[in-house]
């Protein structure tokens, strides 16, 4: 029952993100939130500073894919040389991969202009869905997940939320502050990675209960 309980917990979250994904395609593709976009780039820019420059630069690389590919590094060899749990090292590899592939795929879906005003970076390619979005909540969600059970303590389980939280909220953020990423390009990247973690963590979690069920 509780096994039951945690799937459709699972296909309802997925659901939801899938359609908050699918309201702001919508709104972008009809031309509905440019002010919603417009007002709240304008306030984070307000604080501009050169001081908080450099931290949402910052942020910025540390959401890039070197760094990402050497977090999954970091975390392999602690699955499987401390923790010797390797079936995690397989789901962070497949979400981090899963993650790219589709934000590939979707940009070129949607092909949207980056905004092209006050950039404090040059980058290049499509703005939605962003792709730094997407990969902050798809590796330190993914992380959150697989380290959850090692953590035997509420502070700790408590802490681990706290910091992914704010990884994924101020490297989102990074991408507005440095003038490359509408708002909508943000949150529409935090729905669509919610939507494929979930079908990972599913798939995953349906794969283990099939290994204990041979091995009982």
């Amino acid at each position: 029952m509780k096994e039951k309980g945690h799937v459709i917990s699972a296909l309802v979250i997925g659901f939801i993100s899938l359609i908050g994904f699918s309201f702001i395609a919508v709104l972008i593709s009809v031309g509905k939130v440019a002010e919603f976009d417009q007002a709240l780039i304008s306030f984070i820019r307000g604080f501009e500073t050169p001081a908080l420059t450099s931290i949402m630069k910052l942020f910025t690389f540390i959401g890039s894919f070197p760094v990402v590919l050497v977090i999954f590094l970091i975390v392999s060899f602690i699955f499987y040389r401390v923790l010797k749990s390797r079936t995690e090292i397989f789901l962070v590899a497949a979400v981090i991969v899963g993650t790219q592939v589709i934000n590939l795929l979707l940009k070129l879906l949607f092909h949207r202009a980056r905004p092209d005003i006050h950039l404090l970076i040059d980058v290049g390619g499509y703005s939605f869905p962003s792709g730094h979005a997407m990969s902050a909540f798809a590796v330190y969600g993914i992380l959150t997940f697989v380290f959850w059970r090692h953590i035997p303590k509420s502070i700790g389980r408590i802490s681990l939320i706290i910091g992914s939280s704010m990884f994924i909220l101020f490297i989102g953020m990074s991408r507005i502050y440095l003038g490359v990423h509408y708002p909508s390009d943000i949150i529409g990247g935090y729905f669509a990675s919610a939507a494929w973690l979930t079908v990972a963590i599913w798939f995953f979690q349906s794969y283990k209960e099939r290994q204990w069920e041979k091995s009982s």
